[in-house]
């Protein structure tokens, strides 16, 4: 029986606010037991067990993330949409950094499916529509544009760019035109 006044959500909230605070792979139901003041036993009642526990965490980051781009999205297109997109990611990246490496956790199928991670492959599609890309090509340029994307915002949180310039931000404009330039000009297939 779950405890009185500890609800499901508020157990995967309290969890993604852990992953911001000590890091999603340190996030345990100990920790997270410790946390919300009971006992771990007691988290039981919610979650199956740490890997339930950071799925369930991974879900509510793809459908935060999700909610923050798809906002930034509404009435965009091209280099303005990409733009929009990208720094939904960054800016969620920076601010929920424990969240969003969650949002890279590993889902099963059945999990995977009912994510909003489905979302995000339509906006980036949606996207990349306006660059006339064939189907193909749209999964290539998604692959890229993720890892740019992750990659950057990586390096960028780990502290990577805080000691030389430029400003880091104006590196993220330039990556950004840079893509939209290759976007625009993307090799034919062969």
């Amino acid at each position: 029986m779950a405890r009185a006044g500890l609800a499901a959500e508020r157990v995967v909230r309290a969890g993604a606010e852990l992953a911001d605070e000590i890091g999603f792979e340190h996030v345990t139901p100990s920790e997270l037991a410790r946390k919300l003041g009971i006992r771990t036993a007691s988290l039981y009642s919610h979650v199956k067990n740490a890997h339930d526990l950071k799925t369930k965490i991974a879900l509510l980051a793809l459908e935060e993330l999700a909610d923050r781009a798809s906002a930034a999205l509404a009435g965009r297109a091209g280099r303005d949409a990409l733009g929009a997109f990208a720094n939904a990611y960054r800016d969620y990246a920076l601010q929920h950094p424990g969240r969003f490496a969650a949002a890279g956790f590993r889902l099963d199928a059945d999990a995977a499916a009912a994510s909003a991670g489905v979302r995000h492959s339509r906006m980036m599609r949606a996207i990349l529509r306006g660059y006339d890309l064939t189907e193909l090509q749209q999964t290539h340029a998604v692959r890229l544009l993720g890892s740019v994307f992750s990659g950057y915002v990586g390096l960028e949180a780990a502290g990577g760019f805080s000691h030389s310039s430029p400003d880091p931000q104006e590196s993220w404009t330039e990556i950004l035109d840079a893509l939209d330039s290759l976007l625009r000009s993307w090799p034919a297939p062969s």
